[in-house]
This record gives C-alpha cells, structure tokens and sequence, in this order.
C-alpha cells in the first residue's frame, strides 16, 4: 500500500452489487423472491432490488445483449465467474429446496459439505451456506 494515512481516506460506501444479465426483469423479480425483497426500480435494460432483511444494499441488473452463462470453477479461455453471492441460511436442505423452487439450480461442483452451489436463472453462482457452530 502506498499510503496507510486512513484520514486523507474520503468518505465510501458500498451501495450496491451489479450483475450482467440476458434478462433483467426475469434475473431482479428472482432474487426477490429468493430474498424476499422487493423490486424497487425498473426501467428498460435496468432493474434494482431494494434494500431487505437479507441484504442492506441494492442489486441492480443491466441488460448485456452480449451475455454469456458464466463458468465456475474457471476453464481456460470461458467467460468466468469473478464472483458470487454467499448467502447465510439456518437450515441448508430448506434454503437448496426454495431456491430450486423460486427458479435456482443446484451446480454440479459442490467442494464443501455445508454449503450449496446454485446457479440463478442466468447461470450466475451463489452460494448457500450454514454460519460456522460453536462447540
């Protein structure tokens, strides 16, 4: 780092995550009702989810005519993932079940055992996964 003088730092804040998508209005109306939040703006080629209890940020969708469904893990030469949604749940088995219902497919690579791959309607991944136990 060149400089670790936290006080020239202007003020940033995070407000929002935005996802490429062949479909916006199809790809915000499902994380809503994955999330159960609300869509808040929708225009052509630009739809956002509100704020929620699941997320205190927005995710916004932009239309990319263009688009390509996204390879995870990574091949050579593919349009990649760079990344992806982890989401908290309390019961993984429940949480895989609404996801495939609300439009959600359960990835074929899975690396961990208390967490879910899924991919969204676009092929975006996301994760779902049970917060760490105390013993």
């Amino acid at each position: 780092m060149a400089d670790d003088d936290d006080d020239a730092r202007p003020r940033l804040r995070l407000t929002a995550l935005t996802f490429a998508s062949s479909d916006p209005r199809r790809l915000a109306g499902f994380y809503a009702r994955l999330l159960g939040h609300e869509v808040t703006t929708d225009e052509p080629g630009w739809v956002q989810v509100g704020p929620g209890p699941a997320f205190g940020g927005t995710l916004s969708f932009e239309l990319d005519r263009a688009f390509t469904r996204p390879a995870w893990p990574s091949v050579p030469g593919g349009q990649n993932a760079t990344a992806h949604l982890d989401i908290e749940v309390d019961d993984l088995e429940a949480a895989v079940a609404w996801a495939v219902r609300v439009g959600a497919e359960v990835d074929s690579f899975q690396p961990q055992d208390d967490v879910r791959v899924m991919r969204d309607p676009d092929g975006h991944p996301f994760c779902l996964y049970l917060p760490e136990q105390d013993d």
